[in-house]
Order: structure tokens, then C-alpha cells, then sequence
């Protein structure tokens, strides 16, 4: 098997389980009893929290440990909205993932905001003067991923970020895909909020991160106990913390070797896909684009039977997010940066991880041309 869907969610590295297994066995404390269990996993919480915070560039006291980016995106984009009293207005892109969308679209309806969509160019990059035209005095809260989950467009956040905060807004980003692949220093890219997801750097699926800066407040959406300093209730998943702690550490120390080699690993299949299937379209930004991804649209075909025939000789990978699969509707992604909706059911995305070798891209693309033309050939007129 040839697993090029990293992007969906990648193996746990070994270190993480290693790291996590004594808080799932003998120190199975809760880290809010008082006693040696639980002051044993409150340690172990506290240094997880460390951890986070030293990648990061944060202070400990500003991450909230979470199942994952879904439940990052909602506290991030409910939470500051309905905690901040200056304004009603939110701004996102249109090609953020569904838990930005969603929550955002939640509010709408709930409780009342205003919802304003930035324009993206053809590669789904956000201009800097397409956020200054749609954000205004009352705007609350921008929320821009750094970078796409199903084309790999990275965005110029830091400018986005100086432009929310000339407004008075706070600024979010979804940086889920970026992890591993992308420095994070909250200072650097200038935001207010940043959402994680584990097992997208090799830690076990359920468990992730909201980086929030203390100054901004934060109206929690679980209530209960107050854990998480008031933010977010529900006994810590301490051996998911110290498992995704891990696991981020280290796929930050070795950020820049793998960016480098998997960019060219992504670079050559896209050289050798488009030299076999020269009408297919390479979708996202040429230049701001995360290393491991390639996504393509192949007209004449169809995505889904593309995937299945790629399946069926040995290559793992994906139509786009995972968290819309199955579903009949086009890509929104692609739809928002121009593809036509039958050209855009014909998208495959490929995105290779650190452990990616360049026999399987070679392989890798011979069987897409292989299945491209077996699909092509069956649904031509």
C-alpha cells in the first residue's frame, strides 16, 4: 500500500504511544484529584501544556487542550464572538473547513451576527486589500486558515492578522494542516487564536489544541466542572495531551528537513503526472503551497472512480477533506476559487508524509496515469 493521504490523517508515531502508555495503565489519575494519582497527571498535564506552548512560542496558560480541530474551530469562532461585546460581524474565507463554516453559519442563525466572505483569487490565496474591503468597526473576529486542507494554499496570515487588528478584530487561524509543515510562532504570524489537531502530526485521533492568548476572552462552549481554566469543562484526556505534545515537538524539530525532501518528493509527482495526463489542472497556489500536497482535477473523469481504481492498485488517497466525504455536492473549496461543479467532482488529492519515498512517487504516478485512462475510457461518451 501506498499511502498518500497524510492530509486525512497520518500513522501515530511510535514516540507518542511510548510517551502516552503509562497514563492509560499505572498513573491513570485524574489530574484534578488530590491526591499522588492525580497530582502524578496533573505533572504530567502541566508538562504536556509546556510542551505545546515551547513550539508554539505562547505562554503555557494559553492552550486549551481539546478533542481535535473540529472542537478548536468551534470554541475559537463561538467563543470569542460571544465574548466580545464590540461587535456582530464576522469575517472568513470561503474555503475554510466545514467547522469554521459550520460554526460561523451557527451563529448567524443563533444568535443573531452578521457573516461577510473575503474573496479568494483562482489558487484560493486571500489578498490582503480583499480583507480590508469586507471588515469594518464592528467586525469581532477574521478567521482565515494558514493553510487549505484539500489544496494546500497557505495564506499570508501575518498580513491578514495586522489588517484585523488595525480594525480592532481578533484574528484565528485554522492551522490543522499546517502543523509540521509550517512554524507556528503565534508571535510571527500575528494571531489572537490557533487551532491544532493531533493526528495530524502523528498523535492519536481526539485530541488537539486551542491556542488563545489570555487577554482575549473566551465564552466556553462545554460547561461543567471549569477545567481548562473555565474554557473548556470535562476531565482532561491527559495521555491524548502528553501523546499530542509529543508528537508536535517533534515533527516541529524536524520540520525543515521534511518540508524540504517531501516538497520535492510533491513536485516530482506533479511533474510526472502532468508529463502522463497533460490535461490535467494542478489546483491551489503554485508557489504558497504546503509541501506534501498535490491536488489535481482530471476533466472527462470522475473523481470518485479515479480514487477507487488508484485503490485498487495499492495507492491510498482522496477526493479532498475526509470530513466531506461521501457527500454528492462538489468540493466548496474548488467551487470558491472558480472550478466549474463537473470539473470539480473530478478532483484527487494526494498528500504525502515524512515518510514518503521516491519509489512509491514513481509508482505512485504510473498508476494514476494507468487509472486516469481506465476511467477515462469508461465514462467517455
Amino acid at each position: 500500500m501506498i499511502f498518500l493521504d497524510h492530509a486525512a490523517t497520518t500513522p501515530v508515531r511510535r514516540e507518542a504511544l511510548e510517551a502516552m502508555w503509562p497514563f492509560l495503565t499505572g498513573s491513570f489519575g485524574n489530574p484534578s484529584s488530590h491526591h499522588g494519582l492525580g497530582d502524578e497527571a496533573a505533572r504530567a498535564l502541566a508538562a504536556a501544556r509546556a510542551g505545546v506552548a515551547e513550539v508554539i512560542g505562547c505562554r503555557p496558560g494559553d492552550v486549551v487542550f481539546t478533542s481535535g480541530g473540529t472542537e478548536a474551530d468551534n470554541l475559537a469562532i463561538k467563543g470569542i464572538a460571544l465574548a466580545t461585546p464590540r461587535g456582530r460581524h464576522l469575517v472568513v474565507s470561503p474555503i475554510e473547513h466545514e467547522a469554521v463554516l459550520e460554526s460561523a453559519d451557527h451563529l448567524a442563525r443563533v444568535h443573531g451576527f452578521e457573516v461577510s466572505f473575503v474573496d479568494v483569487d483562482e489558487h484560493g490565496l486571500v489578498h490582503p486589500e480583499a480583507l480590508a474591503r469586507v471588515i469594518r468597526p464592528d467586525t469581532t473576529l477574521v478567521s482565515v486558515q494558514l493553510a487549505n486542507n484539500e489544496i494546500g494554499t497557505v495564506q499570508p496570515i501575518a498580513e491578514l492578522a495586522a489588517i484585523a487588528h488595525a480594525s480592532g478584530a481578533a484574528m484565528h487561524t485554522d492551522a490543522v494542516q499546517a502543523a509540521g509543515w509550517l512554524p507556528l510562532s503565534l508571535d510571527t504570524l500575528g494571531v489572537d487564536a490557533m487551532s491544532l489537531a493531533g493526528h495530524k502530526v502523528g498523535a492519536p485521533k481526539g485530541t488537539g489544541a486551542l491556542i488563545v492568548r489570555g487577554r482575549i476572552p473566551l465564552e466556553p462552549v462545554l460547561h461543567g466542572g471549569g477545567q481548562e481554566r473555565g474554557r473548556r469543562s470535562g476531565t482532561e484526556n491527559v495521555a491524548g495531551a502528553v501523546a499530542f505534545a509529543t508528537a508536535l515537538r517533534l515533527a516541529d524539530a524536524e520540520r525543515t528537513d521534511a518540508a524540504a525532501r517531501v516538497g520535492a518528493l510533491a513536485a516530482d509527482l506533479a511533474a510526472r503526472v502532468v508529463a502522463e495526463v497533460p490535461w490535467a489542472r494542478l489546483t491551489g497556489d503554485p508557489v504558497r503551497r504546503l509541501p506534501g500536497t498535490v491536488s489535481f482535477v482530471f476533466p472527462g473523469t470522475s473523481g470518485e472512480a479515479v480514487l477507487l481504481e488508484l485503490e485498487r492498485q495499492g495507492v491510498i488517497c482522496s477526493s479532498g477533506s475526509a470530513c466531506a466525504a461521501g457527500s454528492d455536492e462538489p468540493s466548496h473549496v474548488l467551487t470558491a476559487i472558480g472550478v466549474p461543479g463537473e470539473v470539480a467532482q473530478t478532483a484527487v488529492r494526494f498528500t504525502l508524509g515524512a515518510e514518503t519515498t521516491a519509489d512509491e512517487i514513481a509508482e505512485a504516478a504510473a498508476s494514476v496515469a494507468r487509472a486516469v485512462s481506465v476511467v477515462r475510457d469508461i465514462v467517455a461518451p
